[in-house]
């Protein structure tokens, strides 16, 4: 907005910013931040706190607005900055959204999975009563700010895991964003998807796979920002996963538990004959290659029979289960049997 910038530049009263950052990042980059700040002469507040799965709860968010409300921000013109996991930024999301109606907020993701997942789009929330996300709204922040250096300083396990949602876009959409994957992903495991100038056969793999996999989430969203259409493509690898997930915490990471999800589905699709035994075996390959589990044992047959009919209730009475029909290409089905379902679990569980 040229008049809000005007006034910002031209204003004498002092910036003010209200920053909430994962207690990890505050380690690793706390200083450079309120550094920041100090040299841009931004009066600021900077609250550090424990942003995981266990802790991402409504407690959390009350905690952070009763510090928003002693530091006192004005609720069109000082918005709340993020910064850390996608825990962190689905948490400030949703105190922003409660805060005086609409407060707003500005992401800025430091893990891989929440570059490419939870900086884009427009949901929040919590878990409640041992479900992943029950509580939650849909408010877009004002802007996202991506800088993958901050990627360099997570565990290779976390850049996997982040890997997980980029190969979902891939066999969604994208046959070239699942070609990068297959040829590049042990390099952008190992570089840490830091653009190395040193490795010309790789060309700039990092950013690459990063702007496709970010484009082809945003082609998906945007047009359906409120998730008023149920049929989601992004939705593959999240009909098990949250049961998954949360009764697993924390054996599993969000990507590795949507990889898990991912790999059923990719023996359903065989099972189905939407792809060949080829493609399927292409498919898990890239995931090995990608350093993600394709089994789980806490995932049993009556924790799938379970996450489906909780899928049911959550996605108006249809399962609309998104799955591959080729490498890159995919469908919404709402006829899989379950007979078609177990013989591919059977299956999966054999190899």
């Amino acid at each position: 907005d040229p008049q809000q910038l005007e006034l910002a530049t031209t204003s004498t009263r002092k910036l003010r910013r209200f920053i909430v950052i994962d207690e990890v990042v505050d380690k690793l980059y706390g200083s450079q931040v309120r550094e920041y700040f100090e040299e841009n002469n931004v009066q600021h507040k900077i609250l550090a706190l424990p942003t995981t799965e266990e802790t991402k709860s409504m407690d959390l968010v009350l905690n952070i607005l009763q510090e928003v409300q002693d530091f006192s921000i004005d609720r069109r013109t000082e918005p709340i900055i993020a910064i850390g996991g996608g825990v962190c930024l689905d948490i400030v999301g949703l105190a922003a959204s409660l805060y005086r109606r609409r407060t707003p907020y500005i992401r800025v993701p430091t893990t891989l999975l929440s570059y490419v997942d939870a900086s884009v789009g427009a949901k929040n929330g919590v878990n409640f009563l041992q479900c992943k996300n029950k509580l939650g709204g849909y408010t877009p922040p004002v802007a996202s700010f991506l800088d993958r250096s901050f990627i360099q300083s997570i565990p290779r396990r976390h850049i996997s895991n982040g890997l997980g949602e980029i190969l979902k876009m891939a066999l969604m959409k994208h046959k070239g964003l699942f070609d990068l994957l297959k040829s590049h992903g042990k390099y952008l495991l190992d570089t840490k998807f830091q653009s190395c100038s040193s490795f010309a056969d790789h060309g700039d793999a990092a950013l690459q796979t990063t702007r496709i996999a970010i484009e082809t989430m945003l082609e998906e969203l945007a047009p359906n920002l409120w998730e008023d259409d149920l049929d989601r493509l992004v939705d593959f690898g999240h009909l098990i996963s949250p049961e998954l997930e949360m009764r697993v915490l924390p054996s599993l990471m969000h990507g590795e538990a949507v990889n898990v999800d991912m790999a059923f589905m990719t023996y359903v699709a065989h099972a189905r004959g939407l792809i060949a035994a080829e493609e399927r075996e292409q498919i898990l390959q890239c995931m090995r290659g990608l350093e993600l589990p394709v089994w789980h044992s806490g995932c049993s047959w009556a924790l799938i029979k379970r996450a489906l009919r909780e899928r049911l209730k959550h996605s108006g009475g249809q399962p609309r289960m998104p799955l591959p029909t080729g490498l890159g290409v995919a469908e919404i089905f709402n006829d899989t049997s379950e007979e078609t379902l177990e013989k591919a679990y059977k299956l999966w569980v054999r190899d």
